[in-house]
């Protein structure tokens, strides 16, 4: 630890205006500024931030932060801009000329932390940029994602540490409020992180009143109403599970006179920014909200979150009541505990499990011939009416058992418009490089006022390599020469170890996924072990963290003598009955979208796939009529269907999106 009067305790007071550090945050910089990488496990508004913020401007290079909050970007760039202190964001709200702005400031060393989303690292031009870059911190923020047995996986973060050491970084450090033991061993693991460096502050807040009200759901609406109304008035999230509950429950509390908006994703920007924005500014809004609300909302006084309805885990909870009184306030959080939340917390789960015959046809396509290939996740996506994120876990799941190994990604197609007239672009470059840049060029195709280049007949044609031709482009967009626009992102991979049985490699990705699902259900089981428990709801929920209080918190709605009970659930026991012909018919007319009878479940359950959203059967009257039944039950049913009336002709699978063609990872 660094002594009071050290350079990190004056930038904290000069730069920060902070006199000292909270827990934790300290041990963190000293590790980072040692040179190792960290994890660092806080809760929700302890100054993780800080963390970084800090040790970036003792280092000498550039701090690259990666979140997948673009409204955390947001509020983090203004903070530092408050304190002259350099940094900027990309993402998809920044307009061209803002990005070559950053672009000329990383070139000229003027930035010292630069933020972006883990999808950017998908992005051909952003890799080339960065390895042009001194970086000197990596940092991983929402570090949970990248667990396979967390509860928000996301494979985009699996590749960040090989990316990591792709790029020289030496020091990455990893945040997180919601890690369980298993979740901080896979991320140390990951990035190399020593024992000594994985800080963990622990979870417990003893400002926040944890209060859980077994219900019926006709009494959910009463009991919310009357709190609201009893309780004084202050910033206040009430969160739900479905986009549709949002806006009822927030017309219900307007219409009683109450300063209610809803917030979910299903909104148009705008509208999202304008409810964000009236929240952050008003002392007493309520806001009834999706889990879309609340991530990197820097809002210290939230006195209320209320949980309509039951949150899909313990880790989800865990983040969503940590919103609450980061002022250190005292500050309720209630969850109205209702069992017929169940079912459709669990149907999401069940939904998201792709058919074993498309996980199958996707591992013949890509373990056809040839070494080396590339696929788009979108084009695969709609081939196989699988979401792209699951696509993606498919793929991750290849390469962690060694089948396959990625390596760049890169766009299909590149377009351009000159900003300039070409020969004053070609001026400033010698004989060769401007013959070179004349010849991309002349090989461009021109429509009304975009240029189109193929890539792979360039390459061809000029015998050079798809990163040279790239990088030339990305130089001259820098410069402001040209306006570039790419469309058809591709991810490269090559055959690492070819299975000797194909068959068991198959099943073994299946056994994978239905792994997955029964952990997810089991997560949504863990809240409801939560809510019938008679004991300290605090102890409780430390416990599933790997920490033990020691004590009963005191002031926790089992604490205050308030009796718990069971919760009920769903107790439907019999397939619902489907009307053969009419779905027989809309089957014949939609054999790829509801070929199956996952298909036909979840066109009933009312969750969207890529061909259900296409052929806009998600619009259909009978879209969702089933969404308060099982989903396993109306796969039953769903399967009595398939049976009894085939689709007109064989179930095809659309071309998947592989492609052997000569590409850039060569």
């Amino acid at each position: 630890m660094h002594s009071p009067g050290t350079p990190i305790h004056s930038t904290l007071k000069n730069v920060f205006g902070f006199d000292t550090f909270r827990e934790g945050q300290e041990a963190v910089i000293t590790k980072i500024l040692q040179g190792k990488s960290a994890l660092a496990v806080f809760p929700t508004g302890s100054g993780k931030s800080l963390c970084y913020q800090l040790s970036a401007l003792h280092l000498d290079g550039l701090t690259l932060v990666i979140s997948p909050l673009i409204a955390l970007m947001k509020d983090q760039i203004d903070f530092l801009a408050k304190r002259n202190i350099p940094a900027a964001r990309i993402d998809s709200t920044i307009e061209l000329q803002e990005v070559r702005q950053i672009d000329a400031d990383l070139r000229a060393g003027r930035l010292k932390l630069l933020y972006v989303a883990p999808e950017r690292f998908s992005n051909e031009r952003f890799i080339h940029k960065l390895r042009q870059l001194k970086i000197s911190l990596m940092v991983v923020d929402e570090a949970h994602c990248i667990s396979e047995w967390g509860h928000n996986f996301r494979p985009d973060y699996l590749k960040l540490a090989r990316t990591a050491r792709t790029l020289g970084i030496g020091r990455v450090l990893t945040l997180t409020a919601t890690a369980t033991p298993t979740v901080a061993q896979d991320i140390c693991r990951e990035f190399r992180i020593e024992n000594d460096a994985f800080i963990h502050t622990g979870f417990y807040r003893p400002n926040l009143a944890l209060q859980i009200t077994p219900c019926r759901p006709d009494q959910k609406l009463d009991l919310l109403l009357g709190h609201l109304k009893d309780r004084p008035r202050g910033p206040t999230i009430a969160y739900v599970t479905l986009q549709r509950t949002a806006e009822i429950v927030a017309e219900a509390l307007s219409k009683q006179g109450l300063p209610a908006r809803a917030y979910h994703a299903g909104m148009q920007n705008e509208e999202r920014d304008r409810v964000q924005d009236w929240f952050m500014d008003s002392a007493d809004a309520i806001v009834v909200a999706t889990i879309a609300f609340g991530m990197g909302i820097d809002k210290s006084n939230i006195r209320y979150v209320y949980h309509f309805n039951l949150p899909k885990s313990l880790e989800n909870y865990s983040q969503e009541i940590g919103r609450a009184g980061r002022d250190g306030k005292e500050s309720i959080c209630e969850m109205l505990a209702c069992g017929d939340d169940l079912t459709v917390l669990e149907n999401f789960t069940y939904g998201d499990t792709p058919d074993a015959a498309s996980v199958y046809a996707i591992v013949d396509d890509i373990l056809g011939d040839g070494d080396e290939f590339d696929v788009s996740l979108y084009e695969l996506s709609r081939a196989h009416d699988i979401r792209p994120l699951v696509v993606g876990t498919l793929l991750t799941y290849l390469e962690l058992a060694d089948v396959i190994e990625s390596t760049e990604p890169f766009y299909n197609e590149y377009q351009f418009t000159p900003l300039k007239p070409s020969q004053d672009i070609l001026a400033r470059f010698d004989a060769s490089r401007a013959e070179f840049l004349r010849n991309i060029f002349s090989g461009a195709v021109k429509a009304q006022k975009w240029f189109t280049i193929d890539l792979n007949a360039t390459m061809r044609r000029l015998s050079t390599t798809r990163s040279r031709i790239v990088k030339a482009l990305t130089y001259l967009e820098e410069q402001g020469d040209l306006a570039i626009k790419v469309a058809g992102l591709r991810q490269g991979y090559r055959i690492k170890t070819r299975p000797s049985d194909a068959l068991a490699l198959k099943r073994t990705l299946i056994q994978r996924f239905e792994t997955r699902e029964r952990n997810d259900v089991d997560r949504v089981r863990q809240v409801v072990r939560l809510a019938e428990d008679s004991e300290c709801v605090v102890r409780h929920l430390l416990h599933h963290f790997g920490e033990d209080l020691g004590r009963n918190c005191g002031h926790c709605s089992s604490c205050s003598g308030i009796s718990r009970e069971t919760i009920g659930g769903p107790v439907e026991t019999k397939a619902p009955q489907l009307d053969l012909d009419k779905i027989g018919s809309l089957r014949k007319q939609h054999i790829h979208a509801l070929g199956s009878a996952r298909q036909v479940a979840r066109f009933f359950c009312g969750l969207t796939s890529p061909l259900l959203t296409q052929t806009k059967l998600s619009k259909h009257p009978d879209f969702g009529s089933l969404a308060d039944v099982s989903f396993q039950l109306v796969m039953k049913a769903a399967e009595q269907v398939a049976q009894s009336t085939p689709a007109s002709s064989p179930r095809r699978q659309p071309r998947s999106g592989a492609s052997r063609q000569p590409s850039a990872t060569r």
